[in-house]
């Protein structure tokens, strides 16, 4: 059992939930690291949170899985005894292009679906319980740009996203007072996921996406990880809020 408040951070063995579960370790959280294919990557993560302060458990888990969920929460409860925040970060694309999206087989379209809109739903509906008991607790969700309007990620990626955002409206009016449920939506991020997506026109393409938002560069990890953390230390009076962060491009062009 702990005294320090306990952060649940999906997909965090790389990326944007790397970023974030370090960024929450070093704010005095206890953080639960999750992957679900990338074990080095994950401990990679876990080492950083426990450099960074916090007695970190790594979490093998498929959030769109509901026994796996299940069996994640209740180790959860085992080490802890709490639960104050959920990040839900995990997410998966395909690499098909929106204009070919008639190309896209079901399984793949299915797939994404599972993991990014029903992983946040079977997260929130077992860590309820922990998170009805929780301090200040509250639900923050990975969203994108591309859930709020059309950009060039696949097809059941950005459907995928405005489904993250009508579910993080719709459980703010679900799990208020007492939980807040906020989303993030961030724009062209600097590293691997663009690199992913943009493919040899990574570096002409950010280098323009940068020269025409406001302040002049494209987002970053540490830019996203640093938004969660104010949603979760300082915001408490918003809920059911999409914050965007693409440095005034989206408001601009």
């Amino acid at each position: 059992m702990t005294n320090k408040r306990v952060a649940l951070v999906t997909g965090s063995s790389t990326g944007i939930g790397a970023a974030v579960a370090r960024k929450l370790a070093g704010a005095g959280f206890n953080v639960v690291v999750n992957y679900s294919r990338n074990p080095e990557s994950g401990k990679e993560t876990f080492d950083a949170c426990n450099v960074a302060g916090s007695d970190t458990l790594l979490v093998q888990c498929d959030v769109s899985d509901e026994a796996s969920v299940q069996g994640m929460v209740a180790a959860v409860k085992d080490k802890y005894g709490r639960l104050d925040v959920v990040c839900n970060n995990a997410g998966i694309s395909v690499e098909t292009p929106p204009r070919k999206f008639e190309q896209i087989e079901v399984e793949d379209w299915d797939r994404v679906f599972a993991v990014n809109v029903r992983g946040p739903f079977l997260i929130a509906k077992h860590t309820r319980a922990l998170l009805d008991d929780g301090e200040e607790p509250c639900i923050v969700n990975t969203a994108s740009i591309v859930g709020l309007r059309p950009g060039a990620a696949p097809l059941p990626y950005s459907a995928s996203k405005a489904a993250v955002i009508n579910m993080t409206q719709t459980l703010a009016a679900a799990l208020g007072p007492k939980i807040r449920v906020n989303a993030i939506a961030p724009g062209w991020l600097e590293g691997e996921w663009m690199e992913q997506m943009l493919g040899d026109n990574y570096d002409k393409l950010m280098d323009r996406r940068a020269k025409m938002t406001p302040l002049k560069r494209c987002v970053t990890m540490d830019d996203v990880a640093d938004t969660v953390l104010t949603l979760i230390e300082h915001m408490h009076f918003c809920t059911g809020e999409v914050v965007v962060i693409d440095g005034g491009f989206s408001k601009t062009t």
